[in-house]
């Protein structure tokens, strides 16, 4: 029997507003088996950064508990490693010490600390760059550089916040491409993945499994397994069918 990495039982949140309580997730339950890459689509608000949000223990729920690996998640965790949409990297720092700072928490000595964040950097194909800040790198590095110090923390899960929104077509598609090996690789500790997008062909060309969340307050309507070998093509017609398939789920979700 599979041991789920992580578990998402009966979650409910909702916001106060001067009107009282607004229901935004209702009895949501997943599971996330080990080397699974899950992603989560829905419309425009329904609250799937806020169930991201949740998962990495930076919102608390109204009901409902989050496990990794047999224990509740009730605050962040550096089991838990999350890029963020804007990917929050420090200006003022170079993306050597972005990295670095991911591993402050461990304690390690500056010489190691230092050699572990230029490992990363090399991994995401930055080697070279140590040196320079985020205003003076393009958008698909700076997305690489946030996806260094989210692996350098050693995380369990990885958990991403439509991590390509800000890319050109072309280098998103190219980091898209490379990305699923750079996560599953042996010198990573995730064991498992969760995406947030809106964007369903880079959905399929990840996924192992996608979420589809719909209704006010917004409930798990589907859950679609993408049974493709990798690498994957959008010209492939299986590829297209499953298109087609979260097409329909998606524009029945808006309708719930």
């Amino acid at each position: 029997m599979t041991i789920a990495i992580l578990e998402v039982l009966e979650l409910a949140f909702s916001y106060r507003t001067r009107k009282g309580l607004l229901p935004i997730l209702e009895n949501i339950n997943f599971k996330v088996d080990g080397m699974e890459f899950i992603s989560i689509i829905g419309p425009s608000g329904c609250g799937k950064s806020t169930l991201l949000r949740i998962i990495a223990g930076l919102e608390k729920p109204l009901k409902g508990k989050v496990i990794l690996m047999g224990e509740e998640v009730r605050e962040p965790s550096p089991k838990i490693s999350m890029i963020f949409q804007d990917l929050a990297l420090f200006p003022w720092l170079t993306a050597l010490e972005n990295v670095e700072l991911a591993l402050l928490h461990k304690k390690l000595p500056k010489d190691l600390r230092r050699k572990i964040a230029k490992k990363w950097l090399e991994l995401v194909g930055l080697a070279g760059f140590e040196d320079y800040y985020p205003g003076e790198l393009s958008g698909g590095m700076r997305q690489r550089v946030a996806i260094a110090r989210a692996l350098a923390a050693d995380p369990i899960v990885l958990l991403m916040d439509e991590p390509f929104r800000g890319l050109d077509s072309i280098t998103a598609e190219g980091l898209r491409y490379e990305i699923h090996n750079l996560i599953f690789n042996e010198e990573s500790s995730v064991k498992s993945v969760v995406m947030v997008s809106h964007n369903l062909e880079e959905v399929v060309e990840l996924s192992d499994r996608v979420i589809i969340l719909g209704g006010r307050p917004a409930k798990v309507i589907a859950d679609v397994r993408i049974d493709l070998p990798r690498p994957r093509t959008p010209r492939d017609q299986e590829f297209q069918d499953y298109l087609d398939k979260l097409y329909t789920l998606l524009s029945s979700s808006r309708l719930g």
